[in-house]
């Protein structure tokens, strides 16, 4: 298939059963393995299967072991939801999916937390081999002057208090590729664990003139672009990816979603990176990538506790 619209894909989707059979054929791939004891070949039943084993013999569907487990919304609104949060360049709020789909905006709210957790096992597990990485960190948040007066934030940012309003990140980009991590401090020993943990080392890597970033020459071919010179590239060395992809989130944050918890940030950063990363693949692409990540529960007490 290739779904061109939104349109398109609910044709397509128009019961439940093509849905079932559409995750089934990207999960199973023709072999049914029954996700309490993994046994092969399963009997079919009208409703699903059943484990062919002596043991187990328990029943299952294809939604038992998945994100999508125990859940009431019909598939062709979750196929939807998937569509309209990899689609959207700056995603989709739980108030505007709720409208589209015609579902509460409660229940909107945990598909796309949900949807987030499928999106953060497609972040890459290293970047940089024979490509430039741009390391970067950036702050999301009010401005300090707004602030209430018992949560302003000291002079010392050793001791800012947990009234903080800024969010802080780190990023690491390579050929197209990013990964996002939320941090409470942008300290060098936050900054420089996660690069690398994420870069190999004799990496190309670029930064601008942070201090945090100093102790990268031992372990990597390091170029600072100097921002406070008003000097943004030099050679093929600059951090301009990065900045882009800054503003784009950072007006989505500010445009989509209005406001979001320090709590569940990280999963915001997951879904950004996720879509980031797969902005060169279809629709179809973006669908199926995501129903390929769909193992494992959340539950909405987990995320609300």
């Amino acid at each position: 298939m290739d779904f061109k619209s939104l349109t398109h894909l609910l044709d397509h989707f128009r019961d439940e059963q093509t849905c079932i059979e559409y995750y089934e054929a990207i999960r199973w791939n023709g072999n049914p393995v029954c996700p309490h004891c993994g046994a092969e070949k399963p009997y079919k039943t009208n409703r699903g299967y059943k484990c062919s084993d002596s043991v187990c013999y328990k029943k299952f569907t294809v939604k038992v072991g998945t994100i999508f487990e125990a859940s009431n919304i019909k598939f062709r609104v979750w196929i939807a939801a998937i569509y309209l949060c990899t689609v959207h360049k700056k995603g989709i709020s739980s108030v505007q999916l709720s409208i589209d789909l015609g579902i509460t905006q409660k229940s909107a709210w945990f598909v796309l937390h949900r949807i987030r957790e499928m999106l953060k096992l497609q972040a890459p597990a290293m970047l940089g081999e024979n490509e430039i990485v741009e390391v970067d960190e950036s702050y999301v948040g009010g401005k300090e002057k707004n602030r209430h007066y018992g949560k302003k934030q000291s002079e010392n940012p050793e001791l800012a208090n947990d009234g903080t309003p800024y969010t802080k990140k780190k990023i690491v980009e390579r050929n197209g590729k990013i990964i996002l991590k939320h941090v409470p401090s942008a300290h060098s020993e936050n900054m420089v664990s996660f690069i690398k943990k994420h870069v190999p080392k004799g990496s190309h890597m670029v930064t601008d003139e942070a201090s945090v970033y100093k102790t990268l020459q031992t372990d990597y071919t390091h170029n600072t672009v100097v921002h406070s010179l008003n000097v943004y590239v030099v050679g093929n060395a600059h951090t301009n990816t990065i900045e882009n992809f800054w503003s784009t989130l950072k007006r989505s944050l500010y445009g989509i979603y209005h406001q979001v918890s320090d709590k569940h940030f990280q999963r915001y950063l997951n879904e950004f990176s996720a879509r980031y990363n797969a902005r060169l693949n279809s629709p179809t692409e973006k669908i199926n990538l995501t129903l390929n990540n769909t193992k494992g529960r959340l539950s909405y007490k987990s995320l609300i506790a």
